[in-house]
């Protein structure tokens, strides 16, 4: 996913020397400090743990502790897996130069830096976990808009009310009600297919956090119980609190305070209107700008209002979503969830609440914190929390008696000197240009479904996978190295591992599709590159993936001063296919069968290489599958749009192999 731009070239300093014996000691500190780390959080989850064998009902960390540790591949299988994965992209002189290289690691440098390795993952949690949110997100000096955050959409056919301020109730104070189940660990545990316990450590930091800037790294700060929100409209900022006589603000009660900000015609004091605009540019000049202009007086209580409240709510003037009526409706919504304009969505918040002029909604979210399934989690409780518990008037507005006593929102006070107002637009400028480079697409394919797929006893995963392996050749007439996202949650603190997905087996399927074989050839390579897939899915998400792996020996290596061409050669390879699955129906809130109109449109992320694509894809009920496409206007190379159609394409002609066969059964 969006976590794949920053996996690529990245790089960091360790500032020890002296002998071997000194640098030993620098990992094992650093081993030290991430068992610290996992022991803590281990404290905090033991109130929860002991309220499990007091007979009451299983609560959102009752399985925390039988959760297993995620292993540490050996040496021999990552490479064995690594070269196997680069062969179909390399002509037999690289590969046989790769081959060499990677024996000489294994040989070598490996063992050494795998033995570190297995030491951290006997004494911390997890042996990726920290090191992936330290040096793939948190060390990153780049913007994360669009670079990482990423987006959700809101229902795709269904608007409940187009009265704005309503919407922003009913939805703020769906996600009160979540927050307060999060608190007191009353969701249900999270489990795979319904059966496997997953890690739900990821949840506990998604409200009332931020992620701080600094001049070498950022930090996630995270605080208890916030009971205040900040919104931005129009340029300006406003402080909500979000409780009313010890209890949470009714719907009706929240609207009302909305609709005050939205009726409020005062102009944004100078410097405030492009002021998020430093959230979206470059992490250094952010940081030094926080340090010189936000430490103290008017400035400081103002910042510290926005990083200290529960999440960050934009009422947008514009109006979005899905209209079949305008071709790129879906497009330009996307857009707006993934960047705006540039300063009116606080990118450092662990999510902002986007609400729309016509009702419509959606969610930016940063990832260091989290990945895209947790918020996709809390987002269905609050759709369907919104539609079917909460409901509205017959005129739109929110259920429940209007409380005039509220004291109304607080306008924030800036002091913003003219100095710093011009390190806010040198950081607008930077995003802007990020931002209009954004090729997107949205792609709505309801010709067939999972419903169809899993009759051709295929994994619709796989199905899609190869789909977009037959996209990519035919748009760029060559195959890619390719990043597929998956879940390692069945182990204590997991997070993603990735899934190489073009193979020797998908090539020659796809090559077969371009040549003249017959439907019974293709269908067959087809059906050997689908059963591939599958299992590098399996061996990914049970610990056996390669990726992560290889990551941490090559943060191991420079601990170590190790230094190390093959890990270097991995670590910088592009990923120009970047791909994620969206997973829905988590809660099982809503019978899409009874309720076929209340759908999500999932969600996704910008482009990860310069003359790459992003493809997020959500498999809806059984007969629709949508496709956020992202990549870049400054690359001849690519066009989001024409990508799409070929994946349309390619599903078709997927499909027919299937129908082809059921028709030459027939005749038989």
């Amino acid at each position: 996913m969006a976590e794949a731009h920053q996996a690529v070239g990245f790089q960091f300093t360790v500032t020890s020397d002296g002998i071997d014996l000194h640098l030993s000691r620098e990992v094992l500190k650093h081993i030290y400090l991430s068992g610290v780390t996992s022991w803590t959080k281990r404290a905090i989850r033991f109130k929860s743990l002991v309220k499990m064998f007091s007979g009451r009902r299983p609560l959102l960390y009752s399985f925390q502790t039988s959760l297993p540790r995620l292993p540490v591949p050996s040496v021999d299988d990552t490479i064995t897996r690594y070269l196997e994965s680069v062969r179909p992209l390399l002509d037999d002189e690289q590969y046989n130069q790769m081959e060499v290289v990677a024996n000489d690691f294994k040989k070598d440098q490996a063992p050494k830096l795998q033995k570190y390795l297995i030491l951290k993952s006997w004494w911390a949690t997890n042996y990726v976990s920290d090191w992936w949110e330290e040096y793939i997100y948190l060390r990153g000096r780049s913007p994360i808009m669009v670079n990482s955050n990423f987006y959700s959409m809101d229902l795709l056919y269904v608007t409940p009310t187009h009265r704005q301020a309503a919407r922003a109730g009913n939805v703020v104070h769906a996600m009160l009600q979540y927050r307060r189940k999060l608190e007191r660990r009353e969701h249900a545990p999270l489990r795979a297919l319904g059966v496997v316990p997953m890690c739900s450590y990821q949840m506990e930091r998604m409200f009332n956090t931020t992620r701080i800037p600094g001049i070498e790294t950022d930090f996630v700060q995270h605080l208890s119980d916030r009971k205040h929100l900040v919104v931005y409209h129009k340029g300006r900022f406003f402080k909500v609190w979000l409780y009313y006589g010890g209890r949470h603000l009714w719907p009706s009660e929240l609207e009302t305070q909305f609709q005050r900000i939205l009726d409020d015609t005062t102009e944004p004091q100078p410097g405030e209107l492009k002021l998020a605009a430093l959230t979206a540019g470059n992490r250094v000049p952010w940081a030094r700008a926080r340090l010189k202009y936000f430490s103290q007086g008017v400035n400081k209580a103002s910042l510290e209002a926005i990083e200290t409240s529960a999440f960050f709510l934009s009422l947008d003037d514009e109006v979005h979503g899905y209209d079949p009526d305008k071709l790129r409706s879906l497009d330009l919504y996307a857009k707006s969830l993934l960047h705006g304009k540039c300063y009116d969505r606080w990118f450092d918040k662990s999510f902002t609440l986007i609400a729309y002029k016509n009702g419509k909604l959606g969610v930016n979210a940063e990832h260091s914190w989290a990945d895209a399934p947790i918020i996709g989690h809390m987002w269905e409780y609050v759709l369907a929390t919104d539609c079917f518990h909460l409901g509205y008037t017959e005129e739109g507005h929110c259920k429940g008696d209007i409380n005039k006593g509220l004291p109304p929102p607080t306008k924030l006070q800036w002091d913003i000197p003219l100095e710093c107002q011009e390190v806010i637009e040198e950081s607008y400028m930077v995003a802007k240009v990020i931002a209009d480079d954004v090729d997107f697409h949205g792609c709505l394919f309801d010709e067939f479904g999972k419903g169809l797929i899993k009759k051709s006893r295929t994994s619709p995963d796989a199905f899609i996978q190869l789909a977009l392996q037959l996209a990519q050749f035919r748009d760029k007439g060559e195959f890619c190295l390719t990043y597929e996202a998956s879940m390692t949650r069945m182990f204590r603190e997991g997070r993603t591992e990735t899934v190489r997905s073009c193979t020797s087996e998908s090539t020659a399927f796809v090559r077969a599709m371009e040549d003249k074989n017959t439907s019974a050839q293709k269908l067959d390579l087809f059906r050997k590159a689908a059963d591939k897939h599958q299992n590098m899915y399996r061996l990914a998400m049970t610990g056996s993936g390669i990726d992560r792996h290889l990551f941490c020996l090559y943060i191991m290596s420079k601990y170590l001063s190790i230094d190390s061409p093959f890990l270097k050669q991995v670590l910088s390879e592009p990923w120009r296919l970047s791909t994620s699955q969206t997973p829905q129906q988590q809660l099982n809130m809503v019978d899409i069968k009874t309720f076929p109109r209340y759908v999500g449109a999932g969600g996704g992320f910008g482009p990860v290489a310069d003359d790459g694509y992003g493809v997020s894809y959500i498999i809806i009920g059984e007969n629709l599958i949508t496709f956020h496409i992202s990549s870049k206007f400054s690359s001849p190379e690519t066009d989001s749009y024409r990508f799409g159609q070929n994946i349309r394409q390619a599903m078709l002609d997927i499909c027919a192999l299937f129908d082809q066969k059921d028709k030459n059964e027939k005749e038989m």
